[in-house]
């Protein structure tokens, strides 16, 4: 019981916001009918398609997931990596920074024709449009959290005898840490972007998909539904993030404004 007053209690104005949107959609549609019905069913036609393809959407899902997790893990851990390399040399920072400013603009979603092209199957193209969309935010949120670690800081911990690894671990990453998850949330922003994109135009499954299937049907009561659950699990996977985030950052977090 205290765990649901919490709950409401932190999400009353959400659950206020969503009742009335919910309210003023089924009034412009069910209600009076100011809407197409073919373009915007309401809720007498989306809750009854959402709940006969929750079967469907479930196996979306998975797909989604089973595309999503490894591409995102693989391009953290390189964003990481290569941002740690990077942002301790700066001669190579120096070098690089213009190529790093050249390249990470570009929208992924442009090269979707030519992994499309060149990747032996659909899985490995969409997993390389959603790879660069993380790469990018990572490396910089990376690099930026290094450069910027306050130089005292660094003199502090060599006077107390930490170099190398020890250096490394226990003072450059942890200074760094608030800008490499700042890049982490915005990639995985980016990450379920490019998945509904990938699986529109390079898969044969997932929630992307799902919604491309009915659209071009004209299902618009399924596709809404696939949009609705699709929203739910990114809402999902973001607030599991926020607390990991939290969670490791508990140092940097001020209690009354998070």
């Amino acid at each position: 019981m205290a765990g649901l007053k919490r709950f409401f209690q932190n999400y009353s104005g959400t659950l206020l916001i969503l009742a009335t949107a919910f309210v003023l959609y089924e009034l412009v549609t069910d209600g009076l009918g100011l809407l197409s019905q073919v373009l915007f069913p309401g809720f007498s036609k989306i809750g009854p398609r959402l709940v006969s393809s929750l079967p469907k959407l479930i196996d979306c899902f998975f797909s989604s997931m089973y595309l999503l997790i490894p591409t995102y893990i693989v391009g953290a851990v390189s964003g990481v990596l290569l941002g740690i390399i990077i942002g301790l040399r700066p001669r190579l920072h120096k070098s690089l920074k213009p190529i790093i400013f050249g390249l990470s603009p570009l929208p992924p979603s442009m090269l979707t024709p030519y992994f499309i092209a060149v990747m032996p199957t659909f899985y490995l193209s969409s997993c390389g449009v959603i790879f660069i969309g993380v790469f990018w935010p990572i490396l910089s949120g990376t690099i930026n959290g290094i450069t910027m670690i306050e130089q005292k800081y660094l003199d502090n911990a060599k006077v107390l005898g930490f170099t190398g690894w020890k250096l490394l671990f226990y003072i450059i990453i942890p200074a760094a840490a608030p800008m490499i998850f700042a890049g982490m949330g915005t990639a995985l922003n980016f990450a379920f972007i490019l998945l509904g994109i990938a699986e529109m135009f390079a898969t044969t499954s997932g929630l992307g998909y799902y919604i491309q299937y009915y659209a071009d049907f004209s299902d618009y009561a399924r596709v809404l539904a696939g949009l609705l659950f699709t929203t739910v699990v990114i809402v999902s996977i973001m607030v599991l993030f926020d607390r990991l985030k939290k969670k490791t950052l508990f140092w940097t977090i001020n209690k009354d404004m998070g």
